[in-house]
């Protein structure tokens, strides 16, 4: 029987267990659990089919809860069956610990700390990448990895690969699209998709090639973590952002919105007016089904007003979506030197017939009011702008 000892005086306030996903780390397996049992005893080990000496050193742990996966399935498959374990037992938090030695236990503080400070939350173990001994490809990994999570949920992480983590075992994910490497990226997207914080906390790193066994498969694995960001980048632009945006835009409701994202924002005047006439071209153009991936993406290429874009690009909701359709069969009869009529007609055959005239006049008519939109805005913007400067004076 191994006994710990808990120098951090408060660390029974957290209802919490240390998973240890492990495959054949048999050098350092021992070493991270003798560190884990000074905080813990509350320890579940997931033996991911190692073909090592594992399962004869886990036998000298009696008291501790270990799974003997009959297979190696990958890490993420492990993490999975440690957090059902985990909730099965009533824990409310999970802190997982690689086996492979790079974290330090004496660590696990820091992570309780930060949650009993500032609240719930997933928290990622922070690594200084740029220490000596850190290898390139895991630099350029972990940097890769950060600007997907940034552009899937937008937020900016130091860290988004490291293993050291904890877990509020009820707000993350019950079901996963993946079980290898790549799963712990896609659990920290999926759970700040669902509001939960994700934030780093400072951890020591050791990079000790002589024991430590890396199971990274450059190709696969980065092949693997590429198609699951393909996946995710389509779920966000498809349905993450847009319910974001229009779930605060109906939280703030019009008059709010306006103040806070149009007249209070921190962007230039002109940039809140290019703003508007992008989401006002998107809206109008001949674009349907793709206006808010579009909006969307345009508005973060060109740095603008994800927010206000957005917002404008729904100009052409159902009411005015007959005016539309009128204005621009319209358009394009003048500019193709058609005849103008009174197009009262909406049957499909009817556009069908006109499909080219509707291209062209929508294009013309998105973008003279796209114009026309803008240039009022920007000199609705200057005119509030001119009338609190006066006000202040």
């Amino acid at each position: 029987m191994h006994t710990f000892s808990k120098p951090y005086n408060e660390i029974a306030a957290v209802n919490y267990c240390v998973i240890i996903p492990t495959y054949n780390n048999s050098k350092t397996l021992k070493r991270v659990i003798d560190g884990v049992l000074q905080y813990t005893n509350n320890i579940i080990v997931v033996n991911d089919g190692s073909t090592d000496s594992t399962v004869a050193i886990l036998g000298e742990y009696s008291e501790l809860n270990t799974i003997h996966l009959p297979k190696n399935k990958g890490k993420g498959n492990a993490l999975a069956i440690g957090f059902a374990a985990a909730k099965q037992a009533g824990y409310d938090y999970a802190i997982t610990i690689d086996s492979d030695g790079q974290h330090f236990p004496d660590d696990i503080p820091v992570f309780l700390s930060e949650l009993e400070k500032n609240g719930e939350a997933l928290l990622i173990g922070s690594r200084n990448m740029a220490q000596e001994g850190v290898p390139k490809k895991s630099s350029f990994g972990n940097k890769f990895s950060n600007f997907w999570f940034w552009f899937e949920t937008g937020k900016k992480l130091e860290d988004t690969q490291s293993g050291y983590r904890l877990y509020p075992l009820h707000k993350i994910p019950s079901k996963y699209y993946t079980n290898k490497f790549e799963f712990e990226i896609e659990i920290i997207v999926r759970t700040s998709w669902k509001g939960v914080p994700v934030k780093n906390v400072p951890v020591k790193v050791l990079y000790d090639m002589s024991e430590r066994v890396s199971h990274f498969r450059p190709f696969k694995d980065f092949t693997r973590i590429s198609i699951l960001n393909t996946v995710l980048v389509v779920i966000s632009l498809l349905y993450i952002k847009p319910r974001d945006f229009f779930m605060s835009f109906k939280k703030k409701g019009l008059k709010k919105f306006f103040l806070e994202n149009v007249l209070e924002s921190n962007d230039s005047n002109t940039k809140k007016a290019l703003s508007i006439a992008l989401g006002v071209f998107i809206g109008i153009a001949p674009l349907w089904g793709f206006q808010t991936v579009l909006v969307l993406f345009l508005a973060y290429v060109l740095r603008l007003n994800k927010l206000i874009a957005f917002a404008f690009s729904n100009v052409s909701i159902p009411p005015f979506i007959p005016l539309i359709i009128y204005l621009s069969l319209q358009m394009g009869a003048l500019a193709l030197g058609g005849p103008v009529s009174d197009y009262t007609d909406f049957s499909l055959e009817n556009i069908q017939n006109s499909m080219t005239q509707y291209l062209v006049g929508s294009i013309l008519l998105a973008a003279i009011a796209a114009c026309l939109f803008g240039l009022a805005g920007y000199f609705i913007l200057l005119s509030i702008g001119r009338n609190k400067v006066h006000k202040n004076a």
